[in-house]
């Protein structure tokens, strides 16, 4: 397993990094991903650490709770060897200090609820799962600093920001000298490349490390959703689509006949290739994987260790790149506005 910084910060992640969604499923969403009890999160925690994979994601939303207590079961005795990754902000029930990222409501999250749930006394990086336009981002910071000055917490990210509420909330960091984000957990996969319009050279400029969610877009580029063919009965789509990012059909299409095309030449699945292209994209510091047993975990784990040719990559870039909008789209890559602003992908 091959480590990077996490943005610019000291902290080495794994770029294979497990998503605890799964764990202790209930509910629409969560409960079709999977219901992982202790017992068999711990086996993929096994596998994971064996692996190299020492990083496990998860949230406070997931499952109201369960997926942090069953994360937190499963690492009992070696939390030492782990790093924790977790989020809030999104409701968790229908107070008004139920949600969001005002003072009270962050420090009763993480030292009264995430840290019991976990059973530790500390996180290794809180993410804010959204941006909380309610509350000043110097109360959002300076709350992160107390709960760092106190232990609580080593690092902070956040998820799902745009472009300039990352920005305000890094320059009001900067000014007052708070803890900066270093990590921006983020929807990109093939089927999904919005993410390099804004912040990834957000992320390059200001140090920010991508952690990649969804990197199968949302289980469609499992190699099983073909043109011409019905979904499969088995597919979580049935119950989930609503819930993620929207795919146009034809686009996810052409990409799937490609990443099959370059599986079949390299002898890996196409899940595999779709999460090493993303390991060669630049500001990415781990991509999160899940799996609901055993075999889905080994075979995602088989995505490192080899490296696709210059030519399957400019392959698979070709056919799942998007006209960017505004300001984005190709002028910039003009040899004038090039000049000023030159690519980074």
């Amino acid at each position: 397993m091959d480590y990077r910084n996490l943005g610019a910060s000291g902290l080495r992640v794994p770029v294979l990094s497990f998503g605890a969604g799964t764990f202790g499923g209930s509910g629409p969403l969560f409960g079709a991903w999977g219901n992982t009890d202790a017992e068999e999160a711990r086996r993929l925690v096994d596998i994971c650490l064996d692996a190299g994979v020492n990083l496990f994601d998860t949230a406070d939303v997931y499952s109201a709770g369960a997926s942090e207590e069953v994360l937190g079961q499963a690492i009992r005795g070696r939390r030492d060897a782990v790093l924790i990754s977790t989020k809030t902000a999104l409701p968790m029930g229908e107070g008004p200090q139920d949600w969001g990222t005002s003072r009270a409501r962050l420090i009763r999250a993480t030292e009264d609820a995430t840290l019991r749930r976990l059973g530790t006394d500390y996180i290794d990086l809180l993410q804010l799962h959204a941006f909380d336009a309610s509350t000043p981002v110097e109360e959002v910071l300076s709350t992160l600093d107390g709960l760092v000055a106190a232990g609580k917490i080593r690092y902070v990210g956040v998820s799902n920001f745009a472009g300039w509420e990352l920005m305000k909330s890094l320059a009001a960091a900067e000014r007052h000298g708070y803890p900066r984000y270093v990590a921006h957990q983020v929807y990109y996969s093939l089927a999904g490349r919005d993410y390099e319009w804004e912040l990834m050279p957000l992320g390059a400029d200001q140090g920010v490390g991508a952690f990649v969610w969804s990197p199968l877009a949302w289980g469609r580029l499992t190699g099983k959703i073909r043109r011409g063919q019905p979904l499969p009965k088995s597919s979580r789509l049935h119950e989930t689509a609503q819930y993620g990012p929207p795919v146009d059909d034809e686009k996810l299409f052409d990409i799937v006949e490609v990443l099959a095309t370059v599986a079949a030449e390299t002898g890996r699945t196409v899940p595999q290739i779709a999460i090493n292209w993303l390991l060669n994209r630049p500001t990415v510091s781990s991509v999160i994987i899940g799996a609901r047993n055993e075999e889905q975990l080994r075979q995602n784990l088989g995505a490192v260790g080899w490296s696709l040719s210059k030519e399957q990559i400019e392959r698979l870039d070709a056919v799942s790149t998007l006209t960017a909008p505004y300001p984005y789209f190709p002028y910039r890559r003009q040899e004038g506005f090039a000049r000023l602003n030159p690519p980074i992908v």
